[in-house]
């Protein structure tokens, strides 16, 4: 508890979160009972923090936003929960907003502004068949060209 308290996340940080993951498989046992098996693995989550709420007093929470496969993702974790295993701090960035939800729109437009240019740098159908006829070689009949060497003889 004291640990988590000590950390001083703020907004602008960024975070890996270890997160413990609890699987349950159900399925049948050499006696033909329903087994109920329980897997516990650790899963990290990196990113920004966006906003830190309450401080640090018992209901405290945090957002965290990464970008995964080119979409935004944002989790808000409890402060003090039994399901996080650690918190690590990895960077600390000065920031002066305490709240970063003007973040997500920024990632929009930068999204929307890399569209945009690979949408103008696209050749026209045009252009694209006038390197499409400069690639092809130019072949000539093999007859032809002893023709052309015999008369310079």
């Amino acid at each position: 508890m004291a640990d988590r308290k000590d950390l001083g996340i703020r907004s602008g940080d960024t975070v890996r979160v270890w997160q413990n993951i609890v699987e349950l498989k159900t399925g049948k046992a050499a006696n033909k009972k329903e087994v109920t098996t329980k897997n516990v693995r650790r899963q990290a989550f990196e990113g920004l923090v966006l906003a830190v709420k309450h401080g640090t007093e018992a209901g405290a929470t945090f957002t965290v936003r990464k970008v995964s496969g080119g979409i935004g993702v944002e989790k808000i974790f409890p402060l003090y929960s039994p399901m996080i295993d650690s918190v690590e701090v990895l960077r600390r960035t000065r920031t002066r907003r305490a709240k970063l939800y003007f973040i997500r729109d920024k990632a929009a437009r930068d999204q929307k502004r890399a569209m945009r240019r690979q949408l103008a740098v696209t050749p026209s159908k045009k252009q694209l068949a006038e390197e499409a006829a400069a690639e092809e070689p130019v072949t000539e009949a093999p007859e032809a060209v002893e023709a052309e060497v015999a008369t310079k003889e």
